[in-house]
């Protein structure tokens, strides 16, 4: 994560057969509309829920990039609840545990970590990034969409 310090960080549990997935999209109009200003989406694809992330490192890229145009930083995928969490996941349920307590419930739950590392907000998976970038707009971010 240095290499993010000093960014805001949306972190988020992906998968590419769920009913969310379309959020892709969403994720990177917010990540083209703010990272000039810091603003990195960071993707991590998780298979612990339904089994709706497959396929291997190289499949997934593809079906992001090809499906949604991701261009935001996209990861090996990982386990986000478990034993075998990874240690960024352990460490933001364990600040912004929700609703489960320190569990998630499904894909595209969303951590914004602010540009001083501490994590400030979770959003649940059917929270849409639209929702978020109002969020992001409220925190002064200026969009660099014109229509907005």
């Amino acid at each position: 994560m240095e290499t993010y310090k000093g960014k805001t960080v949306l972190v988020v549990n992906t998968a590419s057969k769920c009913g969310f997935t379309p959020q892709y999209a969403g994720l990177e109009k917010l990540y083209q509309d703010y990272r000039d200003q810091g603003l990195v989406v960071l993707g991590f694809p998780c298979n612990q829920f339904g089994n709706q992330e497959p396929g291997d490192e190289e499949s997934i890229a593809g079906e992001c990039l090809v499906n949604y145009g991701v261009t935001f930083p996209m990861f090996a995928k990982v386990n986000v609840n478990g034993p075998d969490a990874h240690p960024i996941f352990a460490w933001l349920k364990s600040k912004l545990p929700g609703l489960l307590g320190g569990r998630i419930k499904w894909n595209f739950t969303k951590f914004l970590i602010d540009d001083n590392g501490k994590p400030v907000k979770r959003f649940g998976p059917s929270v849409k990034p639209e929702a978020i970038d109002r969020y992001v707009q409220k925190k002064g971010f200026k969009s660099n969409d014109p229509e907005k």
